[in-house]
């Protein structure tokens, strides 16, 4: 990559490969919900270790599907942690769930034991159905207390696994498992954005081991339309009077949704899964870098802690600056980071501080997020960049904080 290249904060990796997989799709029989789907979700499972993979048209739809499968309603409640992207809560409320949320560590932005025992806590005697742990940046939450913590009350977990396609986690026993393997949850949901570890253009899927709960959301992600001759309610109309199923018919069995995947964006998925192992081990390969050289701009800048005995693979490279400390604002700093050729991003302003949230349930006090958001910044990271572009935006940030 040229020296004077912009450098976004993340980006897709498209080779002639994948470009290939794609010309192929589209000149096939099916430009969607055909072969390409299934054959997607089979690899996405065997990828990282699960029983079933339901592919969608985004990571929202992912998380939508899994609340879906888990039969969230009206008056049920959620746990989720605040620091996060808009979907997670979302999801739920789209099923009618209420949604408490959680504070997170101040120094990871992660849902830690304490702070989902004190969203408990404030539930009081609603009924907590699930909890939505984040993988935020690609480290893991602890999977492992949180399982032990939820499992004796009852409440189900879907891990929004968006950020940590790749990552390695502790598993308990001292054992471990891919992300997606659902070791401790009932699903987990994955985005394929294209600054995500692998792409599809759009799309996202769930995972599960579950067969009631993959029949669901195969049912869901298509209008609630069954197809199969043998699910058939009304048999006067789906057969014929020799007994023989009507070709052209379909039943909505369910108030569906379409949540859809292409063909060609599952042929770009399978050419991009088969790259994986690479993306993940080129990204490891740079947040080492950026671990070893970022150190000696403490503590000025920290670097987020990845959660012990996990092997992340990382989808944001995040640190944190004390603005206060510099006599520079943020967007003082984003600025001098862009005439530099550095591209930044804030991941995220807490989900409680949304004006539909804040509405809806009033103001909350959660200091560790907010603490975590106002140092927050999100540095270059993808499968790309070279050595030296990690030591260029090391030089541009030792430049800008001074």
């Amino acid at each position: 990559m040229s020296t004077n290249s912009f450098l976004p904060y993340g980006r897709q990796s498209i080779d002639a490969d994948d470009l290939a997989a794609v010309a192929q799709a589209l000149q096939a029989d099916y430009l969607t919900t055909g072969p390409g789907v299934g054959r997607f979700e089979q690899a996405f499972a065997a990828a990282v270790g699960s029983r079933y993979a339901v592919a969608s048209n985004s990571g929202t739809a992912a998380l939508h599907l899994a609340c879906i499968a888990l039969g969230l309603q009206q008056g049920d409640v959620v746990i989720v942690p605040t620091l996060t992207f808009l979907a997670t809560a979302n999801a739920a409320r789209f099923c009618g769930a209420d949604v408490i949320f959680a504070d997170v560590d101040p120094d990871s932005g992660r849902l830690t034991p304490a702070a989902l025992e004190a969203a408990l806590a404030r539930a009081g005697s609603a009924k907590v159905k699930a909890v939505l742990p984040v993988h935020l940046n690609g480290h893991c939450a602890d999977m492992a207390t949180i399982r032990a913590m939820t499992e004796a009350k009852g409440i189900k977990i879907i891990e929004d696994a968006c950020h940590a396609l790749g990552t390695v986690h502790q598993s308990g026993n001292n054992s471990t498992a891919k992300v997606g393997a659902c070791a401790l949850s009932e699903m987990a949901c994955f985005s394929l954005h294209p600054v995500k570890t692998m792409t599809t253009g759009e799309g996202g899927v769930t995972t599960t081991n579950d067969p009631k709960q993959y029949k669901t959301m195969m049912l869901y992600r298509s209008h609630g339309m069954v197809r199969e001759p043998s699910e058939f309610k009304h048999r006067d109309l789906g057969f014929a009077p020799d007994g023989q199923a009507n070709p052209w018919y379909y039943e909505m069995q369910a108030l569906g949704w379409n949540y859809r995947i292409t063909d060609f964006a599952c042929a770009l998925g399978e050419s991009q899964l088969r790259k994986l192992p690479r993306f993940v081990e080129r990204r490891r390969q740079l947040t080492a870098l950026y671990d070893a050289q970022l150190a000696a701009l403490a503590p000025r800048l920290k670097v987020v802690a990845k959660q012990a005995g996990d092997d992340a693979a990382l989808h944001l490279y995040a640190v944190l600056i004390d603005f206060a400390a510099i006599g520079k604002s943020r967007a003082q700093v984003v600025a001098e980071l862009k005439a530099k050729g550095v591209g930044t991003q804030v991941h995220y302003l807490p989900v409680h501080q949304q004006p539909y949230y804040r509405d809806l349930y009033g103001k909350l006090d959660l200091p560790g997020a907010d603490s975590y958001y106002e140092r927050q910044l999100s540095i270059p990271l993808y499968p790309d960049m070279t050595d030296h572009d990690v030591t260029r935006v090391v030089d541009a940030l030792r430049g800008v904080l001074g």
